[in-house]
């Protein structure tokens, strides 16, 4: 049990990344919010290298090259096509795409042969999904044409960050969550820079309001820096398909923190979706 403790906090910070992030999108351009959301992260696990410089684990030559492709991953593609496409969608869309990883991951994990593939493990990621689906049907789950683009952009974060889960396993068995993620982000960082530089922007650095910062330094310090060290550290103890239907558990714990927050009563629907996504995921874990 204790080895689920960080990853259930993550979830608990995961839950609110999506509200967080479509308020920065709505008021800065998505380009410049993911540069400083970057940049903030960067800060923060540089701080904490400097500060753990003699017990730094260096890194192997032949691993240079899977650590930038990680990072391309991470950033340019996961981190651009999630603030992108949520411009353009909805909360309850995003989230909705978002549980599909489990899907991407257990099909990656049994393509790769990290993990063996078994129809109960299969079966747990589905009932979850179908649980995702009843909770998001009363918070604005929309089909309309307007969002395709949006959809398709987050669909495609959703798949990257599945890419993310898979591709950077390995690296953590062999360096540890910390200094994955850290060397995830400073190689994120660069290989987004070439975008951010030839791509036009329509906010400028004064035009950013303080809440927008603040929204942006806790997508950077908090959901980037601790959110996914957490992540990787129950990658380092937990198989990949298994971490990943956690992701199914956002959708219920950002309406309770909603519930919690205006006083709002559960709906029969919610609590009914809420027990599906629970079994679906107690069904993956004893698979």
């Amino acid at each position: 049990m204790i080895d689920y403790l960080p990853l259930i906090f993550q979830q608990l910070i995961a839950s609110s990344t999506h509200l967080i992030a479509k308020n920065a999108v709505t008021n800065v351009d998505p380009f410049v919010a993911v540069l400083w959301r970057a940049v903030f992260s960067c800060f923060m696990f540089a701080l904490w290298l400097l500060w753990k410089r003699r017990r730094f684990i260096r890194i192997e030559r032949n691993d240079i090259w899977r650590i930038v492709v990680l990072g391309f991953i991470n950033i340019p593609l996961n981190q651009l096509a999630f603030f992108k496409g949520l411009s353009y969608t909805t909360p309850a869309n995003t989230a909705l795409l978002y549980a599909l990883t489990p899907t991407f991951v257990f099909m990656l994990a049994a393509f790769t042969k990290h993990e063996k593939p078994t129809a109960r493990r299969f079966f747990g990621i589905a009932i979850a999904f179908v649980g995702v689906l009843l909770v998001l049907f009363e918070k604005g789950l929309s089909f309309d044409a307007e969002h395709i683009t949006g959809n398709l952009l987050v669909l495609s974060a959703s798949f990257s960050w599945a890419v993310f889960t898979t591709y950077g396993r390995p690296l953590v068995l062999k360096y540890g969550a910390l200094n994955m993620t850290a060397m995830a982000m400073f190689a994120g960082l660069v290989t987004y820079l070439p975008f951010y530089v030839f791509i036009p922007v329509s906010t400028q650095f004064t035009d950013i309001s303080l809440m927008s910062w603040g929204s942006i330094a806790y997508l950077g310090w908090i959901t980037s820096g601790l959110g996914y060290t957490l992540w990787y550290m129950s990658l380092s103890k937990i198989p990949a398909s298994k971490v990943a239907v956690f992701n199914n558990i956002q959708p219920v714990l950002t309406t309770i923190l909603t519930m919690i927050i205006f006083g709002i009563m559960p709906t029969t629907v919610f609590l009914i979706g809420g027990a599906i996504i629970l079994a679906g995921v107690l069904l993956t874990q004893r698979s």
